[in-house]
C-alpha cells in the first residue's frame, strides 16, 4: 500500500499485522480519488477527517495532493502515527477514541471538514453510523463530501440533510457511497 501522487508520491505505508484490518486497496484509492478529482480541487484550504483511519491511507493521500490538514479518528493509532511520521506531515491531529466520542467533541469545537472519510469494518454498521452523525453533527462544509466505504451487500440510506451524488461498486466487496449536502449540486 503507498500513496498514488502529490508530494509523497510512492511512499510506502506501514499496514497492521493479522487479519484484523482491511486497509482500501491501491485500486480502490486511485479510482477514488480519480473520480474526486472530478468532483472538487485539493485546494490549499481543503480540510479532511479520515474515520477508521487505520493506517491513515486515504487522509494522508489527501495531504500529499494538497489538503490543507487532516484530522484522524481510530481506536488503535500505532501504525496511523508511524505513517504520519514517515510522510513528515505537520498538519495532522490524531484522536484516539471511539468514533462516536471523537464525532461528538470535533462537533462541539464547530468544526467542519471538506471531505470525510468513513471506511468502518464491513457489516459492522458502523458505514450507516458514521454517517447519520457527520450529517446530524453538521461536520460537512456547503459544498464538502462525505465518502463512505463499506461491504458491497450492505446497502445505507442518505443521512437527513444529505443526498447521495455517487456509488461505485468494486466487485462483489467493496463499494463507496459519495454524499453531499442537499442542494450543493455537485
Amino acid at each position: 500500500m503507498r500513496i498514488i501522487t502529490g508530494n509523497v508520491k510512492g511512499l510506502h505505508l506501514k499496514t497492521a499485522a493479522g487479519l484484523a484490518t482491511r486497509p482500501t486497496s491501491d485500486r480502490v484509492k486511485e479510482s477514488l480519488f480519480s473520480i474526486l478529482n472530478g468532483l472538487i480541487d485539493f485546494p490549499e484550504t481543503a480540510t479532511v477527517l479520515d474515520i477508521f483511519a487505520g493506517t491513515g491511507a486515504l487522509g494522508l493521500e489527501s495531504l500529499s495532493r494538497g489538503a490543507n490538514s487532516a484530522t484522524f479518528i481510530d481506536t488503535s493509532t500505532n501504525v496511523l502515527l508511524e505513517n504520519i511520521r514517515r510522510a513528515r506531515f505537520q498538519n495532522c491531529k490524531v484522536l484516539r477514541d471511539d468514533f462516536r466520542k471523537a464525532l461528538r467533541k470535533i462537533s462541539a469545537q464547530n468544526l467542519q471538514f471538506d471531505l470525510v472519510f468513513s471506511d468502518p469494518p464491513y457489516a459492522s454498521g458502523f458505514a450507516q453510523i458514521s454517517a447519520n452523525l457527520v450529517a446530524e453533527l453538521n461536520l460537512l462544509t456547503s459544498s464538502g463530501l462525505l465518502i463512505v466505504e463499506h461491504g458491497a451487500g450492505e446497502n445505507l440510506t442518505a443521512p437527513d440533510k444529505l443526498e447521495l451524488a455517487r456509488k461505485i461498486s468494486y466487485g462483489h466487496t467493496t463499494a463507496i457511497d459519495i454524499f453531499q449536502p442537499k442542494g450543493s449540486g455537485l
